[in-house]
């Protein structure tokens, strides 16, 4: 058996697994042997993917950098670097414990039922939009790439609330599509929000753009009805300067500002992944668990069917 098989049979053994059973053994390790455990993953995961490299297939994982002979473990990392799978935290892979994940394809799930349990003091969303770009933007690893404009619209995000916030990231090409929804939806625009992104370094972390380089990100801030019970007005600020993290991943300070605003309230966030999940907060999307997709979707996909909603490509 080669390294490669072993590395690759530890991932199978991972993934078919008990990962409850696996991460309790992991907490009664000693933090030295906890460090050589992750360790032998992380390489058995970097391995797989400069193995699928030289097959040609596009993945999001990068390989190691040789410390040794670029000055050392300590040595400062680059400021365009946009992260790896060495810069996690351990900490980041568990699920918080008072959190409401909701596995779920979006355009499928039975929004009735969350209805009927909850209404929400505040949404927050993060829409896979679709770009008129010919290739995917969002990575290999979304179950979906992109959405298009009328899945987003048919989201009944106007019967989830009857009084409160929405928070709705945006990119340029849907700025206006957005204030036309948020109209439509029956919310009133009172606000947004500005993330710089930076680096380590704490200068910009400039990345593609058409015309110019793009170190933002924006969230419109609408309202819906009247104020929810206990909000707290003029908190915080309207710009969040924060390094930027894994993908699609919002700042902390986004989830800390909604929670000043409107203290133990009912937050629902839209299209999360497992690292925005944050206790107290319901989080639906198709990547919660970070298992992979939703067993419909894995299904539709096995029966060469495609992913219920997801569009590739070019936009219409």
């Amino acid at each position: 058996m080669t390294a490669i098989d072993a590395q690759l049979l530890d991932i199978e053994t991972l993934l078919q697994g008990d990962l409850s059973g696996l991460e309790r053994s992991w907490d009664t390790l000693p933090p030295e042997q906890l460090r050589n455990e992750i360790e032998r993953y992380r390489n058995a995961i970097i391995a797989v993917g400069n193995q699928l490299s030289q097959l040609g297939v596009e993945v999001l994982i990068r390989p190691t950098v040789d410390t040794e002979s670029k000055g050392g473990s300590h040595a400062a990392p680059k400021e365009e670097d946009p992260g790896s799978i060495d810069d996690l935290d351990p900490s980041e892979w568990q699920v918080p414990p008072h959190c409401i994940p909701i596995h779920a394809n979006v355009t499928t799930y039975d929004w009735d039922a969350l209805i009927a349990a909850s209404r929400f003091d505040v949404i927050m969303m993060d829409p896979p939009w679709q770009l008129a770009t010919a290739n995917p933007t969002r990575g290999v690893a979304l179950g979906y790439s992109q959405l298009t404009d009328r899945d987003i619209q048919n989201l009944p995000v106007p019967r989830l609330q009857e009084d409160g916030f929405l928070f709705v990231w945006v990119i340029n090409a849907k700025y206006q599509f957005t204030l036309d929804l948020l109209s439509k939806w029956g919310y009133r625009l009172v606000d947004e929000v500005v993330w710089v992104k930076m680096t380590v370094n704490r200068r910009l972390a400039k990345s593609h753009g058409f015309y110019l380089q793009h170190a933002k990100e924006v969230c419109l801030v609408a309202r819906k009805g009247r104020d929810p019970p206990g909000i707290q007005r003029s908190v915080g600020a309207d710009v969040i300067l924060s390094e930027r993290r894994g993908q699609s991943q919002k700042p902390e300070e986004i989830y800390e500002l909604i929670e000043r605003l409107v203290p133990q309230g009912r937050y629902l966030e839209i299209f999360g992944r497992k690292n925005n999940l944050r206790n107290h907060w319901v989080t639906i999307g198709n990547e919660v668990t970070g298992k992979g997709p939703p067993k419909e979707d894995a299904a539709a996909m096995f029966q060469g069917s495609g992913v219920p909603g997801a569009v590739y490509g070019r936009s219409n």
